[in-house]
């Protein structure tokens, strides 16, 4: 035993005594009080709850202390003397009665759900189960998890936050950049080897000058909640790389700690404030990381499998599955609901973080008669005075009947728009009859959105994210290639609307190089210049590669990692020239535009035109080869702005009568550009061009 374990013992060798006087039903967790650690957990069900202690190393367990008291399902205790660094873990005993829905077996170790720290990973062993594995699920295992389980740190949540303040960048101003911590760093040549792959390489001085370079004012981080890497992709030598798979809801995911401590994330956010760089998180409340009934007992499932999760209601043995992941949080539930709000809200004022974006949203809103859009969970969140004010995304779908649901959520949620994705592919792709689409998509997408009240910005854009091709691989690609997944090709979806423009996958073929970066300037251009919320993925933004997979979800590996020493020039530039563009000129607004006639005051005036010149009319939109037309904007403020796409052959332009500056040509060498222009323009293959005229820098 080393002597820090030693000096870490010496408070606790005797059994420590709770102190009835002192100890809160109120705060649930592990709550450092100053002089002792308040302890409380949440299980109906259960007939006693015990606290275990652990020594500094999580492998030896010091004493095992039955919770004092319970008020309402909470079972609570205050051990004086108890400090930050302490480990612990619990043993929740009740009915081992699956057929109820009731699966207590107190020879688990569970994790606390509010644990905000964790000491140790997952070691797969058959004794992580509830039931006997090689029996049925209503069989009792007696073997003791704990050697197996990670456990929870008691904190110490002091920080010095210095000056840090929500940065709340309105959502017309933001451009959102999804990542992952260890993809995004793990190959960055000026981030220091050791830090990589961590939240002090996030912080870095290259990682946000990059960001700040392209004009991203919200960085969108894939789940950074601690997660499980599932037994079967580690026995294949592979791990769950994006991270939906909750462990818990409070501590961040260890191995993106360098020092195991949470206050490396903390010193990443204040760094990335301090550049006008918002941090949102993507969570995962819908499920967690213990699969169905035939799944592992590591935390919810041991404390009150009935309360925290959906069962069926025909059989309570079997789990509710409308995640396709083998089981469904219970958010419906009072006390589960409590736990997801303290989670929420402890991110933002404890961990100062600025939003979320929520994945496979709909079944949180998914009641008795199905997905609620006034659910508990929703109204919960519109209605809290912290929450409601942070950046909220929506992941509008999930796979249970009725899940799909796009443009169906309420202020103040945003979404992701899959529809923009695919329309905007398919455009490029030059598939036929897209003009009606398109103009949908330009115009923020107001069949789905303009209703209830909702912003022009409740539409987040864009062309590709962590789950699908990248977007070079759309135009490298006819097909996925997801051999190193071990799933010989099976997953992922099918459903990529790509082009290879010649060749699958690299190729030395100057033309067709040259022609795949016309079009991603032409997609990250329509993403830009579209209202609505622009979302990038991270390396899109130079040309990044997975090498066709398009589920790398399990590749830990070159796969995933952004190869930075490969970014495309020709890309990147052009985003940086359309971030500024777009910081510049009021192309996102708050309303959405109408034609002259509908137009109300503070709202933009939109007309389509043909590249003949004039109006588009009704029989121009179902020209179903016709890939050339533009979007005129007039701004209330007098700025008129002209975005013109034509995913067709060179073709000519009868501007609007006037003089005009262009500003955006992504066929050009240079995508920025600043001529006078007037009369009718050329327009190259695969382009998009943006003019301005009585706005910033027109004249």
């Amino acid at each position: 035993m080393s002597p820090e374990v030693q000096s870490n013992m010496r408070d606790i060798k005797d059994a420590p005594a709770f102190d009835l006087s002192v100890t809160r039903p109120d705060i649930l967790g592990a709550e450092f009080l100053g002089e002792g650690t308040n302890f409380a957990l949440f299980s109906d069900h259960a007939t006693k709850v015990e606290l275990c202690l652990f020594d500094e190393t999580g492998q030896k367990e010091l004493h095992r202390l039955e919770l004092p008291d319970m008020e309402g399902g909470i079972w609570f205790g205050y051990l004086p003397g108890i400090e930050p660094g302490q480990v612990y873990g619990y043993r929740v005993h009740g009915p081992y009665e699956p057929e109820q829905g009731h699966r207590f077996n107190p020879n688990k170790l569970l994790l606390d759900p509010y644990a905000r720290e964790l000491r140790g990973q997952i070691q797969w062993d058959d004794a992580l189960h509830g039931y006997t594995i090689g029996e049925d699920d209503l069989s009792f295992d007696t073997r003791d998890s704990a050697p197996f389980m990670p456990k929870a740190v008691v904190v110490d949540a002091k920080f010095d936050w210095d000056t840090d303040r929500a940065i709340r960048t309105p959502w017309q101003n933001s451009m959102i950049y999804e990542a992952h911590v260890k993809g995004l760093t793990q190959l960055h040549p000026d981030v220091p080897e050791a830090d990589r792959g961590t939240f002090r390489a996030l912080g870095s001085d290259a990682v946000i000058e990059h960001l700040q370079r392209i004009g991203v004012t919200t960085l969108e981080l894939l789940p950074i909640h601690a997660f499980a890497n599932d037994r079967y992709l580690v026995e294949k030598g592979l791990s769950n790389y994006w991270g939906y798979s909750t462990l818990s809801f409070f501590a961040p995911h260890a191995p993106y700690l360098k020092s195991g401590q949470i206050r490396e994330v903390k010193e990443a956010i204040r760094k990335l404030h301090k550049a006008g760089i918002e941090v949102i998180l993507d969570v995962v409340f819908n499920h967690t990381a213990e699969g169905n009934e035939l799944g592992q007992t590591l935390s919810f499932r041991g404390i009150d499998n009935a309360s925290y999760y959906l069962l069926s209601p025909d059989n309570p043995r079997h789990a509710f599955d409308t995640t396709g992941t083998g089981n469904t949080l219970n958010v419906a539930h009072p006390m589960v609901l409590r736990m997801v709000m303290d989670s929420l809200r402890y991110w933002v004022e404890a961990m100062h973080v600025d939003g979320f974006r929520f994945d496979l949203a709909s079944t949180l809103g998914r009641e008795s008669q199905g997905f609620e859009r006034d659910g508990s969970f929703f109204n919960a969140i519109r209605q809290d005075p912290v929450l409601s004010g942070v950046k909220l995304i929506a992941e509008p779908w999930d796979i249970g009947e009725g899940g799909y649901q796009v443009g169906g959520y309420r202020w103040p949620f945003r979404e992701w728009n899959d529809k923009f994705r695919d329309d905007t592919r398919a455009f490029w792709r030059r598939d036929p009859g897209l003009l009606p689409a398109m103009a949908e998509r330009l115009s923020g997408s107001p069949v789905q959105f303009n209703h209830s009240h909702r912003p022009a910005t409740s539409s987040v854009n864009f062309v590709a994210a962590h789950d699908g091709f990248t977007l070079w691989d759309t135009v490298s690609f006819n097909d996925k290639h997801n051999d190193a997944n071990g799933e010989d090709n099976r997953d992922g979806h099918d459903h990529n609307l790509s082009d290879n423009m010649g060749a699958e996958g690299a190729t030395e073929d100057e033309g067709i190089i040259a022609a795949r970066i016309r079009r991603v300037r032409a997609m990250l251009a329509t993403v830009m210049l579209s209202h609505g919320v622009p979302m990038i993925l991270a390396g899109d933004d130079f040309g990044n590669t997975q090498d066709g997979n398009n589920n790398a979800y399990c590749q830990d590996n070159a796969i995933s990692w952004l190869e930075w020493n490969k970014a495309r020039d020709e890309v990147l530039n052009a985003v940086q020239a359309l971030a500024a563009f777009r910081h510049e000129v009021p192309l996102s607004q708050s309303r959405f535009g109408a034609a002259p006639d509908d137009a109300q005051d503070r709202q933009p005036v939109f007309h389509w035109l043909h590249p003949r010149g004039g109006a588009m009319e009704e029989g121009d939109w179902q020209d179903a080869e016709l890939r050339c037309f533009a979007l005129h904007q007039i701004s209330p403020d007098g700025t008129e702005l002209l975005v013109l796409v034509n995913a067709g052959d060179d073709a000519e332009f009868a501007l609007p009568e006037g003089e005009w500056t262009l500003r955006i040509d992504t066929s050009a060498d240079e995508v920025a550009q600043d001529s006078a222009v007037s009369g009718t323009v050329a327009v190259g293959w695969q382009t998009v061009m943006a003019f301005l005229r009585n706005g910033p820098q027109a004249a």
